[in-house]
């Protein structure tokens, strides 16, 4: 019994762990590709807080990471008001899928 609580122990463990991991090279990321020259996570820059566009698109299944990712390579207009967000074509799709990814993860948990 000693063996199997150890076990999930160490399992919960790795898994916070990789979680960790993804937020911070997420949020690494974001600050490489000059994300938060416009964004934060939780507070109002020139865009939305990129808690804010979790929440909005949390739950929505996985074809919101192809959607959120083309809104960074491709820019947008009038979704989060009237500034436009303007195309970061220096981000590849890999990055760009990565940091939509990543984006989605900040949303809170379902209670």
């Amino acid at each position: 019994m000693h063996l199997i609580r150890s076990l999930w122990v160490a399992a919960a463990g790795l898994l916070v762990a990789g979680a960790a991991q993804a937020q911070t090279t997420g949020l690494d990321l974001a600050k490489n590709k000059a994300c938060m020259a416009c964004h934060q996570v939780e507070a109002k820059r020139v865009g939305p807080p990129l808690a804010s566009v979790a929440e909005r698109y949390a739950g929505q299944g996985p074809a919101m990471v192809d959607y959120l990712a083309g809104k960074i390579r491709g820019g947008g207009r009038g979704a989060w008001g009237a500034v436009p967000m303007p195309a970061q074509t220096h981000v590849s799709p890999e990055d760009a899928r990565l940091l939509a990814e990543w984006i989605l993860s900040l949303a809170p948990a379902k209670q």
